[in-house]
């Protein structure tokens, strides 16, 4: 996926804060092999999240 404008990266940004908190979580659960699997899903989400950003950040400089 490719951020296409300002709104998409706002919303993307929102996720992002999201899945590290939910990563956060993950973290403290008490079940080893669920924990693991979850965290390991959350930050291929978050890896691709903060890729997608940068990606819009680095073809759209930002505005002031």
């Amino acid at each position: 996926m490719t951020l296409r404008n300002e709104i998409e990266l706002r919303n993307t940004r929102e996720k992002l804060r999201e899945l590290e908190s939910m990563y956060e979580r993950a973290k403290a659960r008490s079940d080893e092999r669920s924990r693991r699997l979850g965290m390991m899903a959350f930050k291929k989400l978050i890896n691709q999240l903060k890729e997608e950003i940068a990606i819009f950040e680095a073809h759209h400089p930002a505005k002031t």
